[in-house]
């Protein structure tokens, strides 16, 4: 469990802030908008209306006691980019801030962010994989160069071993675990029998995925 104070209580805001809640992370919001804030406060930990953008507002949060800090703002730039230098100065350990652009991303871990989003691309790039291959399910850039994929098990694997598909070998493909519907086969061994409709995980060189993946459709 994490203290989490997440600032911005947008769209992106609020997705975030309910996955952490269902996590059962502690997590206190704020937003400038009393309105939001008010529709919101019943579901967190601590609700707070305030301007961030002034100092002495978010020095009365503490927020050196906070595990990580998040800057959720996504429609004023300038206002995210003053919010993750304070919070910066007053002692913050983690600062996560929002991007949209390579700019914005460079600025921001200029002023201090340690770590970078970027909702909007990366829902972007996440759809032009899937839409690029009926085969991918799910998918997690671990780099530039490396990724995570669930995909679906090739029919020509069916009936065979993990040590006959031989996808490692063959593929550059590192098997994870495999899904059966709600199961999980965490770790297979090399003679794990592949079955239809079974789904990877594979971690690998993101372009040799995409191009089995599209290969093998």
């Amino acid at each position: 469990m994490k203290s989490v104070l997440l600032i911005g209580m947008g769209k992106f805001g609020q997705t975030l802030g309910e996955k952490l809640i269902n996590m059962g992370d502690e997590v206190m919001i704020v937003d400038k908008d009393e309105d939001v804030i008010n529709t919101l406060a019943p579901k967190y930990t601590n609700a707070l209306i305030a301007n961030c953008m002034n100092a002495d507002n978010l020095q009365a949060m503490d927020i050196p006691s906070f595990n990580v800090c998040v800057v959720a703002i996504g429609d004023d730039f300038q206002s995210s980019l003053e919010i993750t230098s304070i919070l910066k100065d007053l002692g913050a350990k983690w600062v996560v801030s929002r991007a949209d652009t390579d700019i914005q991303r460079k600025f921001l871990f200029r002023v201090g962010a340690d770590e970078v989003v970027y909702p909007n691309r990366d829902i972007a790039e996440k759809l032009a994989v899937k839409l690029n291959s009926e085969n991918v399910y799910d998918y997690i850039e671990v780099d530039s160069q490396y990724s995570i994929f669930e995909i679906a098990v090739p029919a020509k694997w069916n009936g065979k071993t993990l040590v006959e598909a031989n996808p490692r070998g063959k593929y550059g493909l590192n098997v994870l675990l495999i899904k059966k519907g709600r199961n999980i086969v965490p770790s297979p061994g090399p003679n794990y029998v592949f079955e239809d409709g079974d789904h990877i995980l594979v971690f690998g060189n993101t372009e040799k995925i995409v191009a089995f993946t599209n290969k093998n459709n």
